[in-house]
Parts: C-alpha cells; sequence; structure tokens
C-alpha cells in the first residue's frame, strides 16, 4: 500500500470495530462518534498531505522493499543529511495544528523506527523477538498505520509497588503463556489516540524494580485496536461539536486520552517484542536510541507549538494596541526566548550528532533531554503569559452566531479593536481562550508538564546520568591554580 490517503486512513477505522467506551456509551466506530470526528479529520488531512504532489517529495521516500512512496518518518537516517528530512516532513505536520497534536504518527513511527535497526537487542531476548520487530516495522511502514502506546500503571496505591497492590491485575500482566501468545490481563493508561489508531504498542511502564514479582509486567508487543478484549475507556471529548470559529483547536485537534483495559487479551507470539526480561524491558528505550528520535520529534513539535503561541501573543497585543507597553514586551520576548532555546537544542542535536552502533544517525542526546526537561516548565508560562495579556477579554468575547443576531450592531461597536474588526478580534480572542483557558487548553497544559514522565524524576535522571566529574575537577584544578598566584615574587 504505502502511504496512505486520508480517506483510506478513515476506512481503516470504520472497517475494524472496536470497542471504545466514552460518554456512558459503547462506540464501535470511531467515525461516527462527533467527539472524534475532528481529531480524525485532522489526521487524515495529515495523510493526505503526504500525497499531495506539491510535498510528496517532502513527505515520502521509496520503500526498499516495495518501492512504494513510504511516510518519511520511517526513513533510517545514516547522515545528517537524512536527519533534516526527517525534521522537515516533522515540521510540516507539527505547524499544521500549531503543534496541539502531540501523538502525531511519526513520534511512535520513529520509535520503531531506532528499535528495527536495533533489533539485535531484542534478540538477546529471544531470537524470533528481533525478527518480530523487524517484521512490525515493515508492516507499520508499508501500510502508513496510526500507533497509539500506552506505558503507565493505574495510580491506585502509589505508595505501592506493582505487585504489592491489592490485586496483582491491577495493572497489565502475563496471566498466561499459551501456544497461541500472551494473555495479558489488567490495565494500562494513558493512551493518546487510542480510539482512533490503527495499532497500539505496549512497551514496558516505569522502571521495573528487579523483583522475581514483577517479572509478569516486564513485556513489550503491538496488536490492532479491534483484538477481542481490549477496551478503550476515555475521557469526555472536548470537541464539543461548536464551531471553529468559537473552539478553533478543541473542534479539530481532539486527539482524545484512554484508559485501556486487556480482558485476557491474547497476543501473539509474533507480536511479542520483549517477555519476562526486567533489565531488558528497562532499558528498551534508551539502548535502542529510540527515546532520541522520539524526543528529536518532540523538539520539532515542541519548536511549532512555541511559534504559534508567540504569533498568538503578538497577534493579540497588536490587534489592540498594546505593544508600546514595555510589560508587554518583556512578556513577548520571554516567550521569544523559550522558542530560540527549543530551535537551538535542536540545531545542537543535528550539528553534534553521530552514528550509533548499527549505524543509524542519531541526534545528539544532551541538546533533546535539555529541551524535553525544559519546555514542560516553558509550556505552562507561555500560556500563562497569554492570558495576562488577553485579561478579562478573554472572558468577555460572544460567540461567533452572535454576529447573526439582532444585537450584532452592539457586537460589532463593542467588540471592536484598534486594528481588528469586531470578527476578527473575536475569532483571534477565541483561539488565544482555546489556548489558555478552555478544557482544550488545560489539558494541553497537564500534557506538556508530564509528556515524558513525572519532571522532577525526569529532572533526577538528567543529575545522576550527567558526567559532572570533568567540570568539577576544572574546578578543582582552578582553585589549586589560585594558590599559586597568591605566592607571586613582588
Amino acid at each position: 500500500m504505502g502511504a496512505r490517503t486520508g480517506a483510506e486512513y478513515i476506512e481503516g477505522l470504520r472497517s475494524k470495530p472496536r470497542e471504545v467506551w466514552i460518554g456512558g456509551e459503547c462506540v464501535t466506530d470511531p467515525t461516527q462518534y462527533p467527539g472524534f470526528q475532528g481529531g480524525i479529520r485532522s489526521l487524515a488531512h495529515l495523510y493526505d498531505m503526504q500525497r499531495d504532489p506539491r510535498l510528496s517529495d517532502v513527505m515520502t521516500y521509496h520503500s526498499p522493499t516495495t518501492g512504494n512512496p513510504v511516510g518519511i518518518s520511517f526513513l533510517e537516517p545514516r547522515t545528517v543529511d537524512d536527519l533534516a528530512r526527517r525534521r522537515t516532513m516533522m515540521e510540516h505536520w507539527a505547524r499544521y495544528s500549531g503543534g496541539m497534536l502531540g501523538r502525531t504518527p511519526d513520534y511512535l513511527n520513529s520509535s520503531f523506527m531506532a528499535m528495527n535497526a536495533a533489533s539485535a537487542y531484542f534478540d538477546r531476548n529471544d531470537p524470533r523477538h528481533g525478527a518480530n520487530i523487524r517484521n512490525y516495522y515493515e508492516h507499520i511502514r508499508e501500510n502508513d498505520l496510526v500507533l497509539t502506546h500506552t506505558l503507565i500503571n493505574p495510580q491506585a496505591n502509589r505508595a505501592a509497588g506493582t505487585s504489592h497492590q491489592p490485586d496483582p491485575y491491577l495493572a497489565a500482566g502475563i496471566a498466561e503463556e499459551t501456544q497461541e501468545g500472551l494473555v495479558i490481563r489488567g490495565a494500562r493508561m494513558l493512551a493518546t489516540l487510542g480510539p482512533i489508531s490503527d495499532e497500539i504498542a505496549v512497551f514496558p511502564s516505569t522502571v521495573l524494580k528487579g523483583s522475581t514479582e514483577d517479572d509478569r509486567y516486564a513485556f513489550a508487543f503491538s496488536i490492532p485496536c479491534s483484538t477481542p478484549g481490549l477496551r478503550f475507556i476515555c475521557r469526555e471529548s472536548f470537541d464539543y461539536g461548536a464551531s471553529h470559529d468559537d473552539h478553533p483547536l478543541g473542534s479539530r485537534f481532539e486527539e482524545m486520552d484512554a484508559v485501556v483495559v486487556f480482558d485476557d487479551v491474547v497476543v501473539p507470539w509474533d507480536r511479542v517484542f520483549l517477555r519476562r526480561d526486567m533489565e531488558l524491558c528497562n532499558g528498551a528505550y534508551s539502548e535502542t536510541n529510540a527515546v532520541a528520535h522520539m524526543a528529536y520529534q518532540v523538539i520539532v513539535k515542541n519548536i511549532a507549538k512555541a511559534e504559534f503561541l508567540v504569533g498568538v501573543a503578538s497577534l493579540m497585543a497588536e490587534t489592540v494596541a498594546i505593544t508600546q507597553f514595555q510589560h508587554v514586551q518583556e512578556k513577548i520576548a520571554e516567550m521569544i526566548t523559550y522558542l530560540e532555546q527549543m530551535k537551538a537544542c535542536l540545531r545542537s542535536a543535528e550539528a553534534d550528532a553521530e552514528p550509533d552502533e548499527w549505524g543509524v544517525m542519531t541526534p545528539a542526546w544532551w541538546p533533546l533531554n535539555t529541551g524535553r526537561n525544559t519546555f514542560p516548565k516553558m509550556y505552562p508560562r507561555m500560556v500563562e503569559i497569554i492570558q495576562l495579556l488577553g485579561a478579562s477579554g478573554l472572558m468577555g468575547m460572544p460567540s461567533a452566531e452572535m454576529l447573526t443576531t439582532p444585537v450584532a450592531g452592539d457586537v460589532r461597536k463593542y467588540m471592536q479593536a484598534a486594528n481588528a474588526s469586531a470578527e476578527e478580534r473575536i475569532r483571534l480572542y477565541k483561539l488565544a481562550w482555546d489556548i489558555a483557558c478552555s478544557a482544550f487548553g488545560s489539558r494541553q497544559v497537564l500534557y506538556e508538564r508530564f509528556f515524558f514522565g513525572d519532571p522532577v524524576r525526569m529532572y533526577g535522571a538528567l543529575y545522576n546520568s550527567y558526567d559532572k566529574e570533568p567540570l568539577m575537577e576544572r574546578v578543582r584544578q582552578f582553585l589549586s591554580r589560585a594558590d599559586e598566584s597568591a605566592r607571586m615574587p613582588s
């Protein structure tokens, strides 16, 4: 098949019923549920971009297996130019949503690209598993599938370990092994895009502790979202069926988050990548460099998101003529520094990229790690600045429908701005509201705060893995040199 069209993606969802629970009802065809349709249309548009003749050379390359055009996010980079090709493709997708789609398919495509190249890592668990990774990578590349993934165990009793919960299958674990495959029982959270994906990748959760009681939780696999026994339990949708004018983001980019329940789900052996090896599970992302390629995609998304927010804040200031005030300039300049820091992390990661042991050109880790640790602090502050610039004006915007009522004259008179008509100002401020105040916007803040996990834990991991000894030794040498200078003859 190769690179799909949007219509082919939608038909793929429609043709494979799944069990999705939302708003008190069971949905088997997500394309028919109103709260999913905006996100589905947006993902379909991303796929159509791949087939657009004006972009096809940027978005696709020829499959080494079939010769068909396939998405560049599957490309194994062997040079820095290859990295740049991947980045350019990712920029097109990220800018389409202003970075508001956090789990576009290129994210997990990047993960499996790296794992395919490092398939020997999975051979250490079982020679069949390396072959499974290679076959699966080719499967998703040639069929251009949308993947979701789930990593986190349910937050029941966080003071107790996974194996010490009241029910050992509160967290998804291996309940049985049969001729057909692994039988998985329990739950995982939080699958973004879950109900509107083709397949789900289930990889190791937070760091496994190494006790024999935990080996039932050590696994990695991927299965179709239509697999029997697999259920998605969703939060409420933030696509309220409103117009693009009133909810410009929520109506387009609702990607949905869901708890995933495995009710004795059978995972075929040819879909198993890791099994009952805690050390290999704990190292799966770092040792294969999947995390570096995923973080690379994330920084591209972060840049698009920061660019979008700087643009919104700047246009708000210009619209109501507050650009001359120093506190406004300071706030927007602060946002610009965040944007430029992300761009510097990306450029540094590319400039210092090196081939890994499997020959894959891998972006430098420390700039990416810096970016993924700092953006969770930057993004909430940028949202706060939009709130401060908009002030009560964000709360005073009527719906676009008011412009078709008998009070339309009042709306046009009292909602106008120094440099915009009432219609233009309402559209802009509704966008700012959807970024900074709505349920959709609040979810985005929470999403960015915890994108890669607990921020404190992430900073701890950075601290413990960063080689500080050469820097401390430089200070020791300086202190020693200072003593010598004090003894200089007069």
